[in-house]
């Protein structure tokens, strides 16, 4: 079984990232992602911006690396975290909050945009045929977290991991592509569900619902990435091509994402005050996660109520 990870720094230095670090294995061709955000384990400006700032080389690469002097095919981009315990617990809330108080259309509008920017590249393959994405979530994918488990071709969890949409609890929805994907994969009436519950699914049910493809045990998670790699390597150009056929039939488009996310800004604006209380208060448990990162997972849906 592969077990190293060669790294990937040439992207990384030359793009000054702080909060997405990148490896890359050339025997396979494959691109981790690893985000690592400062502070509380969301998608703040920095990170989003980190991201579409790699990934758009990536894009304009035609799918490929620079690594040791030549550029090489990605064949598979993964994503994952660097902080135990989560993936990521989604929109930037403290950030939210300061826009709604100024009545700051255009900054939420702002945000919104570069999660969509972000995500529908990689719904798309990076515009690269031959690439399969795959998200390795070992730890809590929350609102924008488990959108962005979601916009890859296959997601492999660590059986520790809980995903949701939480947003319904302080009186709103996921609105960075949660329906769109959700639907292509569940149908309409059970991301409706899902979205309107506002519960956590750990990784097992998830399996079972048919979203997440592969649940291995904690710890296991890059193995789990490498012998998924290894069984369909031969056969990669069949399996990708799989893929596109799959977004040919399931479209998803940036048009419908964007205008989504403008439904998402517009009902964020309309938020009561006791509905930004309950943000308040989330964004204090966050920050105590934080501060205490090896005490466990947030148990989001209790502490918002």
């Amino acid at each position: 079984m592969k077990t190293a990870i060669v790294r990937h720094l040439a992207t990384q230095r030359s793009l000054d990232l702080t909060d997405l670090e990148t490896e890359f294995d050339p025997e396979f061709g494959i691109l981790w992602g690893y985000m690592k955000p400062q502070g509380v384990p969301s998608f703040t400006p920095k990170l989003l911006e980190d991201i579409r700032k790699h990934d758009r080389l990536l894009e304009t690469n035609g799918g490929r690396v620079f690594y040791e002097g030549e550029y090489r095919a990605v064949n598979y981009y993964v994503g994952a975290s660097r902080r135990k315990g989560v993936f990521n617990l989604g929109g930037d809330l403290s950030y939210f909050m300061q826009c709604i108080e100024r009545r700051d259309r255009d900054a939420l509008l702002a945000y919104a945009t570069l999660c969509v920017d972000n995500l529908y590249p990689r719904t798309q393959n990076y515009f690269a045929p031959g690439m399969i994405t795959i998200s390795l979530v070992q730890g809590d994918a929350l609102g924008g977290g488990f959108e962005v488990a979601l916009s890859s071709n296959v997601i492999i969890a660590e059986e520790q991991a809980k995903m949701g949409l939480p947003e319904i609890l302080f009186n709103l929805f996921p609105g960075m592509g949660a329906y769109s994907l959700l639907a292509r994969r569940v149908g309409p009436r059970l991301a409706e569900s899902m979205i309107l519950s506002g519960n956590l699914y750990p990784a097992a049910k998830l399996h079972e619902m048919g979203i997440v493809d592969m649940v291995v045990p904690e710890g296991q998670g890059e193995m789990a990435v490498y012998e998924y790699v290894e069984k369909v390597h031969k056969r990669r150009n069949g399996v990708a091509a799989t893929y596109q056929a799959r977004q040919t039939v399931f479209p998803v488009t940036h048009e419908e994402l964007m205008k989504i996310t403008t439904i998402w800004v517009d009902a964020a604006l309309r938020l009561e005050d006791k509905d930004v209380r309950t943000m308040t208060r989330l964004v204090r448990s966050q920050s105590r996660l934080t501060q205490g990162a090896a005490a466990g997972n947030p148990a989001v849906e209790k502490q918002a109520r």
